[in-house]
């Protein structure tokens, strides 16, 4: 019974395999889109429109067919031409549908000339107002089709040759090496060579003013790190280790970068922490940080989470959905590792503890799913999914899973897999049947809590000592605990579970358990009044803007003082310190009283569209929390409700909602 059982599974295993092979046909079937040559005029009588431009593209038929088509969402086309003769067409707004009768055959060009007015995917950021003049994109698996002729299907892969027409003065960063910079009167023209193919939403654009820092991979690589000129004081806590994380990643996968460079470009308001378009990383600008935020708030994780994307996702990349934990789970386990190159196994291991916490409380609230569902959480695609690589790791060992990658990696070069290929390699390099580690692993909606705690703990005496470590039991030592030699980690968790205990002695611990002391201790004792009032000068500004609130909120005849003590600190790129102390300001009467007016109105002008949508949210609610409204809050709640950024966007629409008796807005 057990041997039927065991060859049930694996008949289901390959059923679950071949599965996704057998559907319909689809597009890629009939012709392969080999190489695009486009250039896109940005006009600056209209910045968010372009003026008609030339589009080329090289392909392959490889069935007989009646049509062909780019998916092109609202754009207008004319001087359409097959192979130099003109062709019958259809734009339907979705797509440009081209008729023939179509035989088997090479190198087949189609040109146009193209119009686009993108509502999505390209965005133009501040040009009719205050803030920065930039143009960016974001694909995100399908979309590029709003600003560039393209194949949304992530399964035909293009090489995209892209130039591009700029006003003066900006600079244009795109996928590939920059093979040619010509400047006319007017413009500047970008072109950018790419030499391999990569699915559609992996083409990327930046336009904006930009200095760079460029070093050199130890394979060399060129590494370029674009930043605003005004931000040179941050562009070494920003990038740190990311020479190294490149150069130890190259090792670790053993699989040479296959692009020609490696650019990061920060921009404004950007929907997301981060974007892995092809050779080019698109980040938040609010990773810009100085030395001080470097503790916490830091670029390193989504840096090496996008780099590491450029081997899972961009050189090989899911063939659907179901399979989207070989690009999210890769990326997030490569950059833990990469992580752990920097900042040791402890850093590592609690890490995959806190993602296990994580996805242990997703299971208890009964929101899993199996890994290969293609209607997941991130949570599951990201975190589980690393988690599943790492026990994966720990089953077969370091040298077959490192020679499984590396074999995965170089058969499905610059195509796309699914999870069958990448199992199939691990399979076949440890010599192990891997059907039950899959059924159970990435098939089942469990999540087995205490299977990976025990993996942490055959790996890590730091996780076993920190699940030593516990306060709520009740023989525990948590005098001895908080004064003792455990790591910052296990001392944190005790003053979390525990506040109360806290003594003058622990003040003297790290930045990070003296961060965990100010979001605990929340009723300051008058016995530490002088301790906790040394946080105020802590490298964090995570701390300061806690204790500032927590001390202000306590000693009520000292509010003039600390807030004498942090009125020029600024803090994370977010203002967290400004924003809490423009606030404490005005509501403390005998404060500053000749300056309430000017603070107010600063607090204000954060909610403008010339700040991070971070930053306006958080004025916008603490203006909320002083119940202030006037009509220009109102103008920048209107604008707000307009925005690409869908989270500021949903936070002023409910405002609207919830003031739509007493405002009457105007668009």
């Amino acid at each position: 019974m057990i041997e039927i059982q065991r060859a049930m599974k694996r008949i289901l295993f390959l059923f679950l395999i071949l599965f996704s092979v057998v559907v319909k046909a689809q597009q890629t079937d009939f012709v392969d889109f080999k190489k695009v040559d486009a250039v896109v005029f940005f006009n600056q009588i209209r910045i968010d429109s372009t003026l008609y431009d030339s589009f080329e593209v090289h392909f392959d038929i490889l069935k007989k067919t009646d049509s062909i088509y780019l998916d092109a969402v609202h754009m207008k086309f004319k001087n359409i031409a097959l192979n130099g003769k003109k062709i019958k067409y259809k734009n339907d707004g979705k797509k440009l549908i081209i008729y023939k009768k179509f035989k088997p055959s090479e190198d087949n060009k189609l040109q146009f000339l193209f119009f686009a007015s993108p509502k999505k995917a390209m965005y133009f950021v501040g040009w009719e107002d205050e803030a920065r003049n930039q143009i960016w994109t974001q694909g995100q698996g399908k979309n590029t089709s709003h600003w560039l002729p393209s194949i949304d299907d992530m399964n035909d892969k293009i090489e995209f040759d892209l130039t591009f027409a700029a006003p003066k003065g900006y600079e244009v960063i795109s996928n590939g090496n920059l093979v040619l910079e010509n400047e006319s009167s007017d413009y500047v023209l970008w072109k950018y060579d790419m030499q391999k193919p990569m699915s559609s939403y992996l083409a990327a654009l930046v336009v904006g003013k930009y200095a760079k820092k460029v070093e050199s991979s130890k394979s060399g690589i060129p590494l370029e790190m674009y930043y605003y000129p005004e931000d040179s004081l941050k562009v070494a806590p920003t990038y740190r280790y990311t020479k190294d994380m490149f150069d130890f990643l190259e090792e670790e996968i053993g699989f040479a970068y296959p692009w020609q460079n490696y650019k990061q470009v920060p921009v404004h308001d950007f929907l997301y922490a981060g974007m892995e378009n092809t050779s080019c990383t698109i980040f938040s600008d609010a990773f810009m940080i100085d030395e001080t935020a470097f503790v916490d708030k830091n670029y390193v994780n989504v840096n090496a989470h996008e780099l590491a994307h450029q081997w899972f996702g961009d050189l090989v990349t899911e063939t659907s959905g179901t399979h989207h934990w070989l690009q999210e789970g890769f990326a997030t386990y490569y950059a833990l590792l990469a992580e752990r190159h920097v900042f040791g196994d402890d850093y590592y291991y609690f890490k995959l503890y806190e993602y296990a916490q994580e996805l242990a409380a997703q299971d208890r609230l009964g929101t899993s799913t199996e890994v290969m569902n293609a209607k997941a959480s991130s949570l599951t695609f990201y975190k589980k999914g690393a988690i599943v690589l790492h026990m994966l790791h720990e089953k077969v060992g370091d040298i077959a899973f490192k020679t499984a990658v590396k074999s995965y990696l170089e058969k499905y070069a610059f195509q796309n897999v699914e999870t069958g290929n990448f199992i199939n390699e691990v399979a076949q390099a440890s010599d192990q049947d891997l059907s039950a580690f899959v059924a159970k692993w990435l098939q089942d909606k469990t999540f087995y809590y205490e299977e990976v705690e025990a993996s942490l703990q055959r790996q890590s005496v730091f996780i076993t000592e920190y699940l030593m470590v516990d306060c709520e039991a009740a023989n525990a030592k948590c005098d001895y605990y908080l004064i003792s030699g455990i790591s910052d980690e296990a001392k944190s968790k005790v003053i979390s579970q525990v506040p109360g205990k806290i003594t003058s002695e622990v003040f003297k611990s790290s930045i990070k358990v003296r961060q965990e002391i100010a979001r605990s201790v929340v009723e300051i004792p008058s016995e530490l009044k002088k301790d906790y009032e040394s946080l105020l000068e802590d490298q964090s500004y995570v701390t300061i803007e806690t204790a500032l609130y927590n001390l202000w909120t306590n000693f009520p005849k000292e509010r003039s003082v600390y807030l004498d003590k942090t009125k020029r600190v600024v803090g994370l790129p977010n203002k967290n310190v400004r924003l809490l102390w423009l606030t404490l300001s005005l509501v403390t009467p005998d404060y500053a009283v000749d300056e309430k007016k000017s603070h107010l109105a600063e607090l204000i002008k954060y909610t403008s569209p010339a700040y991070n949508y971070e930053i306006r949210m958080q004025a916008f609610s603490f203006l909320e929390s002083l119940e202030i409204v006037n009509e220009e809050i109102v103008k920048h709640y209107a604008q707000a409700a307009q925005h690409h950024n869908w989270r500021l966007k949903k936070f002023a629409k409910a405002f609207f909602e919830k003031h739509k008796e007493s405002i009457k807005t105007t668009n």
